[in-house]
């Protein structure tokens, strides 16, 4: 391996997660001769949000040959859109692969890490009570790791089965029960229709309508396969064709633009090719922008939505009771409630709480709303990176794109420390402030704040998740540590 021609490097790192960020992360580390480094994972096993979804259809709304490490083709994917149960096992080739398992602790969960300014050492602290000594510290646990359940009266008096999609119960048997399925966004519109088809009785509480677009997936033909791995060329080409193409349906994510009213033509001839009830597609069609909220891609939502054993209802949830759920229409008595509603995405890091100098808590400094500069470190906060961090989230392309390039950043800067002789490296205030007001005026061209409510936006109206432009562009910015922005503490 490429890790066994270089010079090690004694830096010693913390990283937290192993999702696509944190085996990328580590990955790269190896390459690039760091091998003094852990990872630390709540968990028994790798895979990160791929191993804690496991609802039934879960699976991701980016190509696979895309939504994979541009290192680690892999040229058997079995359909252009893969499932979960082929994502999760592909993270834990990739870990296997490049030796990362030797350098992970499961079953540990960090509760806090605080910056020690005198001896200029991360200290951080697991669920068994140890304290830790690492010289960088990076954060690979994601936006998406928390699930987000409303608030609803009553709810721990229900004598039914609850779970959230992120928690899913696999032994559960939908078959002639009475569900209710609340909430409406990605995860719901693939576990509704499986539910559905097990015979279960469901009817969805729907908030807001969704934009729902056909999924063009399909399984690879064996002559694909056979040309992907013996052409890398030819899948090189594919990837690049995949990256393009999404690249360019980001304008359809700006305000009062044709592409625009493309996405909502077809996702309105979509559900009316399914959904034959004119009142159904009433409740169904969104009354704000598409785009505003997440554009989802499903080929049997709408079909599900129309059958006899399911209902859609708009009606707010005024609380629920022993054996069901209560609305201004009255009592409806369900055997179990499932909720696709989500992640608490705007809480960056949390429940683990992190200090920087002077004892600045992270919370308390993003208390209005997370931001960093590029959205990898935070001011005040050194040797401190995130991956998938504030502003890095994408509405049109691969994460994994984002991930890498956020950590090909990492390794510019810890080589530079290694090189340099430096001890910490923090983005300067301005530096940091400056990056943020540049996203916040390319915001005003985006359908986000459009007025419908996401989870890109927190409670006071600040965008702290999505990136307001071209995944190149970020790549570019982020191609090499500028040491001018940062404050340099040497040995």
């Amino acid at each position: 391996m490429q890790s066994q021609n270089k010079k090690e490097k004694s830096i010693s790192i913390a990283i937290v997660g192993t999702g696509f960020g944190g085996l990328c992360a580590a990955i790269q580390l190896k390459k690039n001769g760091f091998h003094n480094f852990v990872i630390y994972e709540k968990s028994n096993s790798v895979g990160g949000t791929w191993r804690e979804n496991t609802y039934p259809g879960a699976a991701c709304d980016v190509p696979s040959h895309l939504y994979s490490f541009s290192f680690e083709p892999n040229s058997n994917w079995p359909r252009k859109y893969s499932a979960q149960p082929e994502i999760l096992a592909y993270l834990k080739h990739c870990a296997e692969k490049y030796g990362i398992l030797p350098h992970i602790r499961f079953g540990i969960e960090i509760k806090s890490a605080d910056w020690d300014d005198p001896s200029r050492i991360w200290k951080i602290k697991t669920s068994q009570n140890e304290t830790l000594e690492h010289d960088v510290f990076i954060s690979a646990v994601g936006q998406l790791n928390r699930p987000a359940l409303p608030s609803i009266k009553g709810l721990e008096s229900f004598k039914g089965r609850i779970f959230h999609s992120a928690n899913w119960d696999p032994s559960y048997n939908f078959s002639g029960k009475k569900v209710a399925a609340i909430g409406t966004g990605a995860s719901a519109i693939q576990f509704i229709p499986q539910i559905v088809n097990q015979g279960a009785e469901v009817t969805v509480f729907q908030r807001t309508a969704p934009w729902v677009v056909p999924k063009p997936d399909r399984k690879y033909f064996g002559f694909e396969k056979f040309l992907f791995k013996y052409l890398p060329g030819y899948r090189l080409l594919h990837r690049l064709q995949i990256y393009m193409w999404n690249e360019i349906r980001m304008i359809a994510f700006q305000k009062n633009n044709h592409a625009n009213k493309i996405v909502k033509w077809m996702s309105l001839s979509h559900m009316k090719k399914f959904v034959k009830d004119p009142e159904l597609r009433k409740i169904l069609t969104p009354d704000y922008p598409a785009g505003c909220k997440r554009i989802l891609l499903s080929n049997d939502y709408y079909e599900a939505l129309a059958k006899p054993n399911t209902k859609v209802l708009s009606e707010s949830i005024q609380e629920a009771n022993s054996d069901g759920i209560v609305t201004r229409e009255g009592h409806k008595k369900f055997d179990a409630i499932v909720f696709g509603t989500g992640f608490k995405a705007t809480e960056f890091l949390s429940p683990m709480k992190v200090k920087g100098t002077k004892n600045q808590d992270l919370n308390e400094v993003w208390k209005n709303g997370a931001e960093a500069y590029l959205g990898v470190t935070v001011a005040g906060f050194p040797n401190f990176y995130i991956l998938y961090g504030p502003n890095t989230n994408l509405a049109h392309n691969s994460i994994v794109y984002m991930i890498e390039s956020q950590v090909r950043y990492l390794i510019s800067a810890l080589n530079e420390m290694d090189k340099k002789g430096i001890q910490a490296l923090i983005p300067k205030v301005r530096s940091m402030q400056n990056y943020n007001a540049s996203l916040n005026k390319k915001f005003d061209k985006f359908v986000w704040d459009t007025g419908c409510t996401n989870w890109y936006i927190n409670a006071s109206g600040k965008n702290t998740n999505n990136w307001p432009g071209h995944t190149y562009e970020y790549s570019y910015r982020t191609r090499k540590i500028d040491l001018s922005e940062y404050e340099i503490l040497s040995a």
